[in-house]
């Protein structure tokens, strides 16, 4: 038997390797997925980086490369997207009801801007790097990291302020745009202690000295 689709004819045969695609590209996607669970324990840099250890790897490289502390990287990554490669800000609705659009094109383990991507993979080289990798997240968060403290002085080993940085840019930092953001201060005081949490988990388990204590 033979159907019409679009003016072709498409016999059994071509049905057949069409739904084999089909199921190998819903294979490839289900093992990705797989590959990228988020951990369960994580608010234990330890366990984090034994579960996962290129992410490890990456952290501390993207950490030597910008001077970042790799407990800032991790404690920035679990604050936007709890460590999902694929977390968005959610949908504009109609109506309240009715998805029409995406608040912004923030995506990734990161939730960064497509612009602000793209600026990033320019300015690094980097034209292949993705927001849905984790390694590339990393290097991105030491990156902004390094590019805030050269805009708006932030100290490197201050994830309190490089954080309201990260979230309202150097210029809104600058500006102090966080000022009239309650919300976001407490976000922030959340990342900075979690940051520390995480170093000293970290040098626990081999990594690098902890944070100090802010004042």
């Amino acid at each position: 038997m033979e159907r019409r689709a679009g003016g072709g004819r498409v016999g059994r045969a071509g049905l057949t390797a069409g739904g084999v695609l089909v199921s190998l590209a819903a294979l490839v996607l289900l093992a990705e997925a797989c590959a990228q669970t988020p951990p369960r324990a994580s608010r234990d840099a330890c366990r984090i980086f034994a579960d996962n250890p290129q992410w490890r790897a990456a952290a501390v490289s993207a950490g030597d490369r910008w001077g970042v502390h790799p407990a800032t990287i991790l404690a920035v990554i679990h604050q936007e997207s709890r460590f999902r490669p694929t977390a968005r800000p959610g949908w504009r609705r109609l109506l309240g009801v009715v998805p029409i659009a995406p608040r912004s094109s923030a995506y990734g383990y990161g939730q960064v801007k497509d612009g602000t991507w793209d600026d990033y993979r320019d300015r690094t080289d980097r034209p292949l790097a993705r927001r849905d990798r984790f390694d590339d997240v990393a290097d991105f968060v030491g990156w902004y990291a390094d590019v805030i403290h050269r805009l708006a002085g932030v100290s490197k080993d201050d994830p309190f302020h490089l954080y309201l940085a990260y979230h309202e840019g150097p210029n809104g930092f600058l500006r102090r745009s966080f000022d009239a953001k309650p919300w976001l201060l407490r976000v922030a005081r959340k990342v900075d202690d979690l940051a520390r949490e995480y170093a000293g988990q970290f040098e626990g388990c081999g990594g690098p000295p902890a944070l100090a204590r802010r004042d």
